[in-house]
């Protein structure tokens, strides 16, 4: 009897240990939203109505797996598509994470591929009507098209003064990886107002949300603004150096002389043949069978080059060639001396901004829902494994178990690709020059010309034959940098403050503006039937 009910306390511990675990398990579970796409996402997300949005969704596997995304089909469409949350997330309660996979399968010329995280919508907006005018908390992920080509960043965040939302771009972002494997994207939010983003597991930015180094435009505005009542003087004089008033043209300086005059030493060559014309009919040139003279006109054999004139030292006629004029100097300016009035570069006084306004931390928008909006010129766009989370060790176990097998697959299989292919000994050096000139674009220093760095990688990667060019060219650019450092350093700069970015129904920076532009129409060949006259 007594091991009967010793038996019943141990199994009535195991039970109660187990139903603890069981409950912490899910207390520390701190996933909000995962979306692996292993099944159909029909009923769970919502395919946009809206008029022009009719690229069509698709679930289907990534090229070479078993692995299921949801796929963009089609090419030069706009999508649209978006998941609600079952309530509201705060972003301001501790760590938040948004991560997402993205496969580029057929590159990406033109287009997006990121996620917008919808801040809580209006009365009566219903998932069908989702659209660009959607209001985001924030958007993520990347943008290629012309010279953009970065992972996109962008706060909307409410000014508490006028009530407006304003876009805050992330300074500097990480660029898109160029080639056609799955990427992980991670973006982690911290208490501490940090910001990092990740690519692949492996930090590639991080910023501070208050910081006016980190964001355009910073989000706490400037204590002062230029007073936009205050005129410039009339007298007020910019000009830093004015023409000599004393200063006389000499009497010797001719205006009119022409820049170049004939060589009047100039001999005409021995056998220039005068009397043969630089072009003659083509002897070989046939009337066309289909030639009416009625319609087209007198059929006129094209002409060529008289083979006369080649051999010879020219034909027609004669003429000295030109030569620079010594007489000549141009019209007369008086020389330049300090302006005595010169007063500096006018600017209106400052004053106390209306609109500023403190922050400890921002005053984040809660996600309710995400969505998928994006105009691309290219098919093949695959999204998978999309997370929100409150630790980082969930969205690293996830890269662990779900992103890194795969990337390591297509890693392995572009390297036997490449080898199937033969690829030289030469073509491997240009592809590991690539790789290692993509790093020198992410260089903080070289921030400022990144756009034109990575725009001429991409012109190199298309056409390898001009590697040696580019390299020559990012030299330069790197050159131009060092000198502006260390010479043009104590130069001042006239600051230009920057104007806050209003929410407006398109995104700035993005390559929806870029992918619509008209294509002209190629010009009618036109028939040349006979010569103008």
């Amino acid at each position: 009897m007594r091991e009967a009910k010793r038996v019943s306390l141990r199994l009535a511990i195991v039970l109660l240990l187990a139903f603890i675990s069981f409950n912490q398990l899910f207390a520390e579970d701190d996933t909000i939203l995962y979306e692996s796409f292993d099944k159909s996402f029909d009923g769970r997300w919502i395919v946009s109505e809206k008029e022009g949005y009719n690229g069509e969704w698709k679930h289907e596997k990534s090229e070479g797996h078993d692995d299921y995304g949801l796929l963009v089909s089609e090419p030069a469409r706009k999508y649209a598509i978006v998941k609600e949350l079952d309530e509201p997330v705060s972003l301001k309660d501790g760590t938040i994470v948004l991560q997402f996979e993205t496969r580029l399968q057929k590159g990406l010329e033109c287009g997006g591929a990121y996620l917008k995280y919808l801040r809580p919508q209006e009365a009566g907006w219903v998932p069908k009507g989702f659209d660009n005018e959607s209001p985001y908390s924030i958007m993520f992920g990347p943008d290629k098209c012309g010279t953009t080509n970065k992972v996109h960043f962008i706060l909307k965040h409410k000014n508490p003064k006028s009530g407006e939302y304003v876009e805050h771009h992330l300074k500097f972002p990480p660029s898109v990886p160029h080639d056609k494997l799955t990427h992980v994207y991670t973006a982690i939010l911290k208490p501490d107002n940090e910001l990092q983003i990740l690519v692949d597991g492996e930090e590639k930015k991080k910023a501070n949300f208050l910081s006016s180094e980190d964001f355009e435009p910073p989000l706490i505005p400037a204590k002062t603004i230029p007073d936009p009542d205050d005129v410039k003087p009339e007298d007020w004089d910019e000009r830093a150096k004015i023409p000599d008033p004393e200063a006389v043209k000499p009497d010797d300086w001719d205006e009119d002389a022409p820049m170049e005059i004939e060589d009047e030493d100039a001999v005409k060559p021995e056998g220039w043949l005068d009397d043969e014309p630089e072009e003659i009919d083509d002897p070989e040139a046939t009337k066309p069978e289909d030639w009416d003279e009625e319609e087209d006109g007198e059929w006129e054999a094209p002409k060529t080059d008289n083979p006369k004139c080649q051999e010879g030292p020219g034909c027609g006629e004669w003429k000295r060639p030109m030569k620079r004029n010594p007489a000549y100097k141009g019209k007369w300016h008086a020389p330049l001396i300090d302006n005595p009035n010169y007063k500096g570069i006018w600017k209106p006084q400052e004053i106390p901004n209306p609109d500023y306004f403190e922050l400890d931390q921002p005053e984040f928008e809660p996600i309710a829902a995400v969505g998928i909006e994006i105009w691309t010129m290219q098919d093949g766009i695959l999204f998978d494994n999309i997370l929100i989370a409150q630790d980082e060790k969930v969205a690293s176990s996830i890269r662990d178990t779900t992103w890194k097998p795969k990337f390591e697959v297509e890693k392995e299989k572009e390297k036997a690709t490449e080898a199937a292919a033969g690829t030289d000994a030469l073509g491997g050096f240009q592809k590991k020059v690539f790789e290692i000139l993509y790093q020198v674009a992410e260089i903080s220093f070289l921030s400022e010309h990144k756009d034109k760095i990575i725009e001429l990688i991409e012109k190199a990667e298309k056409q390898p034959i001009i590697t040696i060019g580019v390299l020559v060219s990012i030299v330069v650019v790197i050159l131009t940098v060092f000198l502006k450092l260390f010479f043009g350093g104590k130069k001042a700069a006239v600051e230009k403050k920057p104007e806050p970015v209003a929410e407006t129904s398109n995104t700035e920076g993005s390559s929806e503006e870029k992918a619509e532009e008209n294509e002209e129409p190629a010009p009618a060949r036109k028939r040349q039937s006979r010569r103008e006259t």
